[in-house]
């Protein structure tokens, strides 16, 4: 769970910030939880499958990211968390082009970033196997397919406006991932972020430091830059 909050509370300090009362959010590969599973507000998730039912605050759509069923600027803010690392690499572009096409204002993309990054997740993989675990489904399909790097984004934004940051130390996500392995120290995590989760938030900031694992990258549309 802590791995969970350590990639959403950056993006959750984004759309608190700048998402007025009344605002709409998609989040695109939500799964059943998203951002959901610490945001408050209603929202909008879509995904191509949802394995539980979908959180209470969501309205659950299931669609493709390259074919989302919404009209231009739908949404004021959209949310696309460590999904694009799972994109084929030749539908990456497409599926981004997409994605801008329905926000309005703002989009926060945060993903592991970069062949250090890969090469960590290769390790934890080679953990899983060395020690005859099953390694999670998200970490198989990191092997998969070469992470983006942090100039995806550059050719595609005209008319936005980036600003990226680092999420999550190397050293701090190989630990963290380790950790929650074992069953005390996921207990204490659940438990931390139940009794004080504002606490558990200001310490991970701690942690979002280079070289990073993730890179979390807020795109604002200029013609808000007056606003911001």
């Amino acid at each position: 769970m802590l791995n969970r909050a350590a990639r959403f509370f950056p993006i959750l300090r984004e759309l608190k910030a700048h998402l007025a009362d009344g605002d709409s959010l998609l989040e695109v590969g939500s799964g059943y939880l998203g951002v959901g599973e610490f945001w408050r507000g209603s929202f909008v998730g879509c995904d191509v499958a949802f394995s539980l039912p979908p959180v209470k605050n969501m309205r659950a759509v299931r669609c493709s990211g390259l074919a989302l069923p919404f009209r231009n600027s739908a949404f004021d803010a959209v949310v696309v968390s460590d999904v694009i690392e799972h994109v084929p690499t030749d539908a990456r572009k497409p599926f981004i082009t997409e994605v801008l096409r329905v926000a309005r204002k703002r989009v926060v993309f945060g993903y592991p970033c970069g062949k250090a990054a890969f090469a960590l997740d290769r390790k934890l993989y080679e953990d899983y196997k060395c020690r005859n675990l099953p390694a999670p489904l998200w970490l198989e399909e990191h092997m998969l397919r070469v992470f983006p790097d942090e100039h995806l984004l550059d050719d595609l934004i005209g008319g936005w406006r980036k600003k990226g940051r680092p999420n999550e130390s190397l050293a701090f996500h190989y630990w963290m991932m380790k950790a929650e392995r074992l069953r005390f120290w996921d207990y204490l995590f659940r438990a931390a972020l139940l009794i004080a989760p504002g606490t558990v938030e200001r310490l991970l900031r701690y942690a979002d430091y280079e070289p990073a694992y993730r890179k979390i990258f807020v795109l604002t549309r200029c013609s808000e830059d007056a606003h911001v």
